[in-house]
């Protein structure tokens, strides 16, 4: 008679010896794996990682700081007068941004800024590696928020199938009035007017 001692011992050997083979299998087998930070990882084109400023387009029109759930945006600006460009022209004034700054260390990449601002001054950067020892120096200001623009990837192509943008087709579009004026475009074809029907001749 067996013992149950025996079962045990004798049915332990090829369990060990098949793990062994997997183990061995799994080795020679090409990783998967992106060893990070050696291998740069391959980020999908839209992503989240870092809000970039192109300083040239902000009007400090505050859209974006008002929008803002976290209240992480900081913008400070003076207004400056231009002079006319035409004799007997009126003086112009203009906003002057003096500060833009986020907290990186509040905010929570939820794209609004990016999405409400009317003059394309935000926008999304891949780039991720940005962590500080100080969570003061995550606060970067216009300056830093700048040099994230050269890592900002150039929009999609557009889909040859797709409509045309609104911004496109208003541009396209002729000038209100412009066949009204003699010699200024095509005529418009007459008006037709309806013949009045008399009450009295239904009758």
């Amino acid at each position: 008679m067996v013992s149950e001692k025996d079962t045990r011992g004798r049915g332990g050997l090829p369990g060990v010896l098949k793990g062994l083979a997997t183990t061995a299998r799994t080795a020679l087998r090409p990783t998967h794996t992106a060893e990070y930070p050696d291998v740069a990882p391959e980020l999908p084109p839209r992503s989240r990682g870092v809000i970039a400023l192109l300083e040239e387009n902000c009007t400090s029109c505050m859209l974006c700081a008002r929008e803002c759930p976290d209240w992480c945006i900081y913008i400070d600006s003076h207004k400056e007068t231009i002079p006319a460009s035409t004799p007997g022209g009126r003086e112009r004034q203009r906003n002057v941004l003096d500060r833009f700054a986020i907290d990186f260390s509040l905010c929570m990449y939820c794209g609004i800024c990016i999405e409400v601002c009317p003059f394309d001054a935000l926008f999304w950067s891949p780039q991720f590696e940005y962590a500080e020892v100080d969570i003061r120096d995550l606060l970067h200001e216009k300056d830093r928020l700048g040099e994230w623009m050269r890592t900002v990837p150039p929009p999609p192509a557009l889909d040859e199938k797709a409509a045309e943008p609104a911004e496109v087709a208003a541009a396209n579009r002729p000038a209100r009035g412009t066949g009204l004026v003699a010699g200024g475009g095509a005529a418009r074809p007459p008006r037709t007017v309806r013949p009045r029907v008399v009450r009295e001749e239904l009758e």
